[in-house]
């Protein structure tokens, strides 16, 4: 394997929880179903949104483009069998980590009350 990219990101929760009350819609801009099925399980899903927020931040970060380079909702973070986050990517966002060579990713994700933290990293991964 070989590291391809790195990207991190942080989000300050209280100010996505505002970002959420002010634009609700939002939510349907940035993420996938399976995202905010996830996400709104528990009364107040603005930990779980803000810290998907970072990772995708992380990916844009990693493949070297910013916002508007890709539909967020092309970066998703999905829960393995085990629970692990994992990174799917589809669209223009999938097209350039393939054009990157970035083939697999890996994703660490933290949150507490306050601050949400997501680190990414693309790699190639050969056989």
């Amino acid at each position: 394997m070989n590291c391809i990219a790195h990207g991190i990101d942080c989000v300050e929760v209280e100010r996505f929880r505002q970002l959420l009350t002010r634009r609700p819609r939002v939510v349907q801009k940035c993420f996938s179903d399976p995202e905010i099925k996830y996400s709104f399980r528990v009364s107040d899903p603005s930990e779980r949104l803000a810290v998907r927020f970072a990772a995708k931040e992380a990916v844009l970060k990693a493949l070297e483009c910013g916002i508007g380079s890709v539909a967020l909702r092309e970066i998703e973070v999905i829960r393995s069998s085990s629970g692990k986050p994992e990174i799917r990517l589809s669209g223009k966002a999938l097209e350039r980590s393939k054009n990157r060579g970035i083939n697999h990713w890996i994703v660490s994700l933290t949150h507490t009350k306050s601050l949400a933290q997501a680190s990414v990293i693309g790699l190639e991964k050969r056989g």
